[in-house]
């Protein structure tokens, strides 16, 4: 197998050994990290706890100051295997992996991995269950984390962590001087859902030959939460099918993403990504009644309106195109260095109202990382955010002060520094 094409699909080794009694194998992460953050506001938003797709979570409090604020937090991801031998070459594994932050679980609500494995050398391998798509995963590492920008990796119409799904992948193929793995998933999510089924499909494929690392990814989601943030789960429209199938109409979205990887002699390593999303949009929805009334997960609505169907508050499509790009340098076995960017595009879309479609957002990365051995490194970096206007954020962020803590409506740019120690196991 070249260097390239392992490297990809099993990202950079540690030195650290995972805890092992017989067939049973515990690895898995502890990360600390923290950092200090310039036009921060905090909780200037005057319905802090709505979420950006509620016209009544666009109003900020006016007057309110802002300024300089440390953040910190860890997080801890384990993941329990087996793995047993079978007659004809065949192996079996099953897999069970949470991740906490600050004690609390990461995506609540949502196991990251409850799989069971089959695997053959020549046959490829079959995987069921419940596990991180290829969507956020595969540019998250070893992309966007290699150069500081997770941003890319978790904003977007891709869904990140599967449910009831099924996946096939296959041996390493000889294509074009390199080797080639292809890969299908089909997730059901929530199976209560009958009216609005969630249906999920997702393709990969991975060559690499020499220096040259090149992956797609295409994804498609259908009656899911819409969301703008990557490691979302796939589930189904809202936790209560029993009572909102009938009151529903569903949605869409998706994404096809590009990622390379280049190495340039044994100091250099450049990397790219492409991701164009899609979302059907999604019509906003009172579920229960009273002051405290429940909604849908609304995308892309024009408040206060009404279709030529009659329907109210109409989510309208929307498509756009985000990048992302980095530069590694190997100084030596301890020390790299890298460079990062991500830009969000505008999106495309008739919705008449703003809803953050004519915004951009330039985020910028330079950082350092040692690596100790025996799985522990640390890095510190230098961050920076511009966005195009003042005002709601891209469509392709979840939030307007995502992955920054620097709001658009408060601030058009903003910088912070980051620290982080990771010890894989």
């Amino acid at each position: 197998m070249p260097i390239a094409m392992a490297t990809a699909l099993l990202g950079l080794a540690s030195e650290a050994q995972a805890f092992e009694y017989g067939p049973f194998s515990l690895t898995g992460f502890v990360k600390a990290y923290a950092s200090r953050v310039s036009n921060h506001c905090e909780r200037c938003q005057r319905d802090p706890d709505a979420a950006r797709q509620f016209i009544w979570a666009d109003d900020i409090v006016f007057g309110k100051e802002f300024g300089s604020k440390t953040q910190r937090g860890i997080q801890v991801q384990p993941t329990l295997a087996a793995n047993f031998g079978l007659p004809q070459g065949f192996k079996f594994s099953a897999a069970f992996a949470q991740r906490w932050r600050d004690g609390d679980p990461d995506l609540p609500g949502v196991v990251y991995e409850r799989s069971a494995t089959l695997k053959h050398e020549y046959y490829g391998s079959l995987v069921i269950g419940n596990f991180v798509s290829r969507g956020w995963n595969r540019p998250d590492s070893p992309y966007a984390s290699d150069v500081g920008q997770t941003v890319f990796s978790d904003s977007g119409a891709a869904y990140g962590i599967l449910t009831h799904a099924l996946r096939y992948t296959s041996r390493e193929l000889y294509v074009m001087d390199g080797n080639l793995v292809l890969e299908g998933t089909y997730a059901q999510g929530d199976t209560r859902w009958k009216r609005n089924k969630p249906e999920f499909f997702e393709l990969w494929a991975l060559w690499g030959q020499g220096p040259w690392v090149i992956e797609a990814v295409a994804q498609s989601g259908k009656n899911s939460a819409p969301a703008a943030f990557a490691k979302t789960a796939f589930k189904g429209l809202t936790y209560f099918p029993d009572r909102d199938d009938a009151l529903l109409n569903g949605n869409s979205q998706g994404i096809f993403m590009l990622l390379t990887k280049y190495q340039i002699g044994s100091e250099y390593e450049v990397s790219a990504g492409l991701r164009v999303n899609r979302w059907s949009g999604a019509y906003a929805v009172a579920l229960t009644q009273g002051a405290q009334a429940e909604w849908n997960n609304p995308f892309n609505v024009n408040w206060g309106a009404v279709d030529a169907k009659g329907v109210a508050n109409p989510g309208y499509s929307a498509q756009s195109t985000d990048l992302m790009l980095g530069l590694r340098k190997y100084i030596n076995r301890e020390w790299q260095a890298y460079a990062g960017a991500t830009y969000l595009g505008k999106a495309s879309t008739a919705n008449p109202r703003e809803r953050g479609q004519s915004n951009t957002a330039l985020f910028g990365s330079l950082g350092a990382r040692y690596d100790f051995g025996n799985g522990l490194t640390a890095s510190a970096a230098l961050n920076a955010v511009h966005y195009g206007r003042k005002g709601l954020a891209p469509l392709s962020m979840p939030a307007h002060d995502a992955f920054s803590n620097i709001d658009s409506r408060v601030a058009r740019k903003g910088h912070w520094v980051s620290f982080e120690a990771n010890y894989k196991f």
